[in-house]
């Protein structure tokens, strides 16, 4: 598609001012402006931990990089949430993420997490026509006493709903414990801990606009709309880094990190794997941000086949006049994907920001064949 539509350009004599009206829309002259570029890029920290927003239920956004060139803003998020509302989350294409994953976390330390922090609704909407519950309710829950982990009484349990829910997480936790005991592979186990799991994931974008104006709404499921209330407090408070045209927005590099890496041939080299570990170690629900563990993980993502290309979605640059001629004229090659209607130039899903995926290169498969 974007080999088309640069074709039906290059055809057309108003080629020239569309490519002189887009690039002037950035602000800067694309014919006297040139960027600076220090012989080795900087390493700008927008990293430094900050204290998580937190809601109801345990629903937490903590913002751990925010970056801006000029008015174009990115910000980097680490979310803890309901796992039960993760596919609502994932409809958002414009966030770029990368969750806890049920296939990685072993099915001890996934039922330990859910021991410690079960996931249960905030709001318990009473029944109605239509997906918007409005009033709650308080109505006991009739158990019989044969499913009930908790008792051992041959008769019916009146429970309340919070009560219930975790008589059920607890029978959930029996049946992965047999399945696990079994030989089961935690890939199947943990599906049946998913309801009861709190789950991290972090997200980065520099468009939030419409996610916050679905799920800030009174219709979105009161869980989801916690979260984004959360995250709009955060980005509220928080204070973007300025990030010249040469640097990375680098999730998880902190003045720590930015220490060790300075002192490597590459700095910037160094950080861009830290980060890129860092958001892939999310899978896992750690974090380690030693150059060793940053190597390791970059060498498996990069030299995977498939390759795993996600962790590198969140570091960025700010795109640059020679990216935006770069679109026009070295074809596929360019690091910007595509130009929207607004004159805008985006790079992936990232608007004004160069991505670090898309300057990877076979980041993405085109041309599929079957191996079989």
């Amino acid at each position: 598609m974007r080999q088309t539509m640069r074709s039906v350009l290059r055809n057309r004599r108003i080629y020239n001012s569309i490519k002189r009206r887009t690039l002037s829309s950035t602000g800067i002259d694309p014919i006297v402006h040139v960027d600076h570029v220090d012989h080795v890029p900087p390493i700008i920290v927008s990293a430094e931990p900050q204290k998580a927003v937190v809601g109801k239920g345990g629903i937490s956004a903590k913002i751990i990089a925010d970056s801006h060139y000029h008015d174009r803003r990115i910000t980097t998020f680490e979310l803890e949430y309901m796992r039960f509302i993760h596919p609502e989350f994932m409809t958002h294409r414009l966030l770029s993420k990368n969750s806890e994953s049920s296939r990685a976390v072993p099915v001890s330390s996934m039922i330990k997490s859910i021991q410690n922090n079960v996931a249960s609704p905030v709001h318990w909407g009473k029944n109605k026509r239509g997906m918007q519950a409005v009033e709650e309710n308080d109505t006991m829950v009739s158990i019989p006493w044969s499913l009930s982990p908790t008792s051992h009484l041959d008769h019916t349990l009146q429970m309340g709903p919070e009560q219930a829910w975790r008589d059920a997480c607890l029978s959930a936790i029996s049946y992965a414990n047999a399945f696990s005991d079994a030989g089961y592979h935690k890939q199947i186990v943990n599906r049946l801990l998913e309801p009861f799991k709190m789950m991290k994931i972090v997200c980065t974008a520099t468009e939030f606009d419409n996610f916050f104006w679905l799920r800030r709404h009174a219709d979105a499921q009161p869980e989801i709309k916690e979260l984004a209330d959360v995250m709009y407090r955060a980005r509220e408070m928080s204070q973007p880094t300025f990030m010249p045209s040469n640097s990375y927005h680098l999730p998880y590099v902190t003045s720590d990190v930015k220490r060790q890496c300075d002192m490597t041939d590459n700095p910037m080299s160094a950080a861009l794997k830290v980060s890129a570990s860092c958001c892939a170690q999310v899978s896992y629900r750690k974090t380690d941000q030693s150059l060793s563990k940053a190597a390791r993980i970059y060498q498996m993502l990069v030299e995977s086949v498939p390759m795993h290309a996600s962790p590198f979605e969140h570091q960025a640059r700010p795109a640059t006049p020679g990216d935006m001629h770069g679109f026009y004229d070295t074809g596929d090659s360019s690091p910007i994907t595509h130009v929207s209607r607004d004159c805008s130039y985006w790079s992936g899903n990232l608007r004004w920001w160069v991505q670090y995926r898309h300057e990877i290169e076979d980041n993405t498969c085109w041309h599929y064949t079957d191996v079989e």
